[in-house]
């Protein structure tokens, strides 16, 4: 039998999508914060919590998006992770099929290459959201401090969800490393992982309306 906290923690996981598009109205500062504190109970190995997290808004959010989207425009990618070289098989089946729903919700002809183009870019325009937050870890832990943000990302994304917020987990963020040191001072030793933009979803955009599928757990999971 479940419990109540199990069935409201799985209605959340059901629920939950990849926000594209932002009501013009920020996050109270109170939200914010009870946010982050839950964030911050994220489980880390041997309670290590190698996040740390830059949270941008306001004046000083347009001032990195316009940077941002000139970086892009002007240079080559820097990822501090390994950046994958392909996606075989299934992986990129479930890929293109998450590309296409998304340019069907847009009504983007998947051999327009210019509109594809300008979408892409949204990315860096953080969707138009009212915050973004880029998360970066110690270099020395590698992919296990990674590891551990992807943990405080799916908290985040679960309570931004309980919130009424929407959120969007962005790996193109971090396919920019190096700007995002130099924009916020970090050290060589900072790995950026991701970045999530986040606000009040807007209500009655068409690309916040479709939803992509999941595997079956037998086409994840072997029980021995």
């Amino acid at each position: 039998m479940t419990s109540d906290a199990f069935a409201s923690l799985a209605a959340l996981q059901d629920r939950r999508s990849t926000c594209r598009a932002y009501a013009d109205e920020p996050v109270p500062a109170e939200t914010l914060d009870a946010l982050l504190r839950m964030a911050q109970r994220t489980a880390s190995w041997c309670n290590t919590q190698p996040w740390q997290v830059e949270v941008v808004s306001g004046a000083a959010l347009v001032d990195l998006r316009e940077a941002l989207v000139a970086h892009v425009l002007s240079s080559p990618t820097s990822p501090d992770l390994e950046w994958p070289t392909s996606f075989p098989g299934v992986y990129g089946e479930r890929r293109r099929e998450c590309g296409f729903q998304l340019y069907d919700a847009l009504g983007i002809e998947r051999s327009d290459k210019d509109a594809r183009f300008v979408q892409m870019l949204k990315n860096f325009e953080f969707f138009g959201a009212p915050h973004v937050a880029i998360v970066h870890t110690p270099a020395e832990l590698g992919p296990y401090g990674a590891v551990d943000a992807g943990l405080w990302l799916q908290s985040f994304l679960l309570g931004a969800e309980a919130l009424g917020l929407g959120a969007a987990p962005q790996a193109a963020l971090a396919s920019y490393g190096a700007f995002f040191r130099e924009w916020f001072g970090l050290g060589e030793d900072r790995m950026v992982v991701f970045g999530v933009s986040f606000g009040f979803p807007a209500a009655d955009a068409p690309v916040n309306g479709f939803r992509t599928d999941r595997a079956a757990v037998s086409d994840a999971v072997r029980l021995h």
